[in-house]
């Protein structure tokens, strides 16, 4: 096999190629297209009770602060059914209620405003409560989702399969797309979401392969920051790297944030979104001669705010260092309490360890444009 060589005047020949989308329709979520090969948006749930109205409209802010594209809220009681009107009218972002077991709650909401509503079958009811919601839907232009967990199927599915299993989770969603397809409610979106991370890709797998509806992908209570961040960036971004998936939402034991934060993370580790500051470090060694750990997270902290996309390279040592500095647009190449600034590949000077955190950020604020601050 004759590999090709070469300089360090080269670029690679090498081409990644972009995924291959699965082509599904296209559901308005408000403003915000999901499916059709719109842009994979990023969802997330507030944590607040809803009928304080006051703290859920400060946490959605916040939470577009972040990014979001889509936040859903519960409507578990009347006090919710009653402070969502006021929750959309107070805000400018499509506003999803999350119904569980009484109807009722659907029918406000959507008389609301709210720009979907998520269903659940194992505990929405029967026939005709279904029949209800989706009426109301379709008389609205609201769209619905279908959203299936492990924990909570219907109980002839769950004793038909004895588990949950993806046949189970996909038979589940299915059941339901088809009665609102019945009433004559085309715009629905399903998920299959599960606590077991290849229970949940086998199922949206099914889906993807045998439907058109646009899939939205999560790993349910997936658990701590740490773990839930690893087990959501397995099971979401296997799914995503195979082209299936049209919205995300990472679920975690942390703030709403936290999971914008991840959601983005994750669509841009694959390409799928454009990075604003992406920031190289290396995972430190015995090389290490400078305190690389606050210098990242410093640099990390100070430049969240920038939108324009700039790749910074940190690197602690001398091994490494020099070349993958000079491939940033701004790097740092560090040793023995220096380091050697870089941009676009240029060295710009020399400065002193306590002084690279501040170097690095005005660098960075000169190479963006002010507007993109």
């Amino acid at each position: 096999m004759n590999l090709p060589i070469l300089d360090n005047q080269t670029e690679s020949p090498y081409v990644v190629r972009p995924f291959r989308r699965r082509i599904s329709r296209q559901v308005m979520v408000g403003s915000v297209p999901v499916g059709g090969n719109a842009p994979i948006s990023v969802q997330t749930m507030t944590k607040t009770k809803t009928a304080d109205v006051n703290a859920t409209v400060e946490q959605i802010q916040r939470c577009q602060e972040a990014g979001v594209d889509i936040v859903r809220v519960t409507v578990n009681d009347k006090e919710a059914a009653e402070a969502i009107a006021e929750i959309v009218k107070r805000t400018t972002i499509p506003i999803v209620a999350d119904i569980h077991f009484n109807h009722i709650f659907a029918l406000k909401a959507i008389e609301a405003g709210v720009a979907k509503v998520r269903i659940n079958p194992g505990n929405i009811g029967s026939r005709d409560r279904i029949k209800e919601v989706l009426t109301k839907a379709k008389e609205r232009g609201t769209p619905i989702r279908v959203g299936v967990n492990s924990g909570s199927l219907e109980e002839d599915i769950l004793e038909k399969h004895g588990y949950p299993t993806p046949e189970a989770l996909f038979e589940s969603a299915m059941r339901h797309a088809e009665i609102a397809a019945e009433f004559g409610v085309d715009d629905v979106i399903l998920s299959v979401k599960s606590t077991d991370v290849r229970l949940m890709i086998e199922a949206y797998r099914m889906l993807a392969e045998k439907t058109d509806f646009p899939l939205h992908l999560g790993v349910t209570e997936a658990g701590t920051s740490r773990v839930g961040t690893i087990k959501s960036s397995v099971g979401i971004g296997t799914l995503l790297a195979e082209g299936i998936g049209d919205t995300i939402r990472v679920s975690l034991t942390d703030e709403p944030e936290k999971e914008v934060e991840v959601g983005k993370e994750i669509l841009r580790s694959l390409g799928l979104t454009q990075r604003s500051v992406e920031i190289i470090s290396c995972p430190t060694c015995g090389r290490l001669e400078v305190d690389l750990f606050k210098i990242t997270g410093e640099i990390e902290e100070r430049l969240k705010g920038i939108k324009k996309p700039v790749k910074i390279a940190l690197l602690g040592c001398v091994v490494n260092g020099p070349g993958e500095a000079s491939e940033a647009d701004i790097g740092i190449a560090a040793g023995k309490g220096v380091g050697i600034l870089y941009r676009k590949g240029e060295v710009v000077r020399r400065v002193k360890e306590e002084e690279i955190i501040d170097a690095v950020v005005q660098e960075v604020m000169d190479f963006v444009p002010e507007e993109q601050h």
